[in-house]
């Protein structure tokens, strides 16, 4: 046991913490909760000073508006979509990797509203054929947008 004993003493077993892991216990537990932030905007925020605030937000926007174009690939002109489009929900088909977070944003740089609710499904391809040759059609992934009362989209502008 004493030779256990010897390592522990000279790799500080048992030692109480210092001054300065305590400093940074304090730190953390003062810190600021956490944003919801896309990555673009982490990234963003990484990439420049902490001085050039102003620079980022006008950044930020900028590729917001870029980035909204790919997110919404389409809105969807269904039955269904026309539809639901009496009681303010509207149908987009979506990028397949992004989340809640990301259309609500471009909803709202496209269009200039703020959704209330967003519902995403995914949508499997389908079986096809074509003569002899068999395939598949892509995965699809489709947002249910709903808006304040009130609000409204033109989505079937230029149709």
């Amino acid at each position: 046991m004493r030779l256990f004993d010897k390592f522990k003493k000279k790799a500080g077993y048992g030692k109480q913490k210092t001054e300065k892991n305590q400093s940074k216990v304090q730190a953390f537990k003062n810190a600021e909760p956490r944003k919801d932030l896309t990555v673009a905007e982490l990234q963003q925020a990484q990439s420049t000073k902490a001085g050039d605030k102003k620079e980022v937000k006008k950044a930020v926007k900028k590729d917001d508006t870029k980035r909204s174009y790919k997110v919404l690939l389409r809105p969807m002109v269904t039955e269904k979509g026309t539809y639901l489009a009496s009681e303010n929900k509207y149908l987009f088909e979506v990028d397949k990797q992004t989340n809640k977070l990301e259309i609500k944003k471009a909803i709202n740089a496209v269009y200039g509203v703020w959704p209330v609710g967003i519902n995403i499904v995914r949508l499997p391809g389908k079986k096809v054929r074509h003569g002899k040759v068999r395939g598949r059609t892509a995965d699809r992934k489709k947002a249910i947008v709903t808006l304040k009362k009130g609000e409204s989209i033109n989505v079937y502008e230029g149709v």
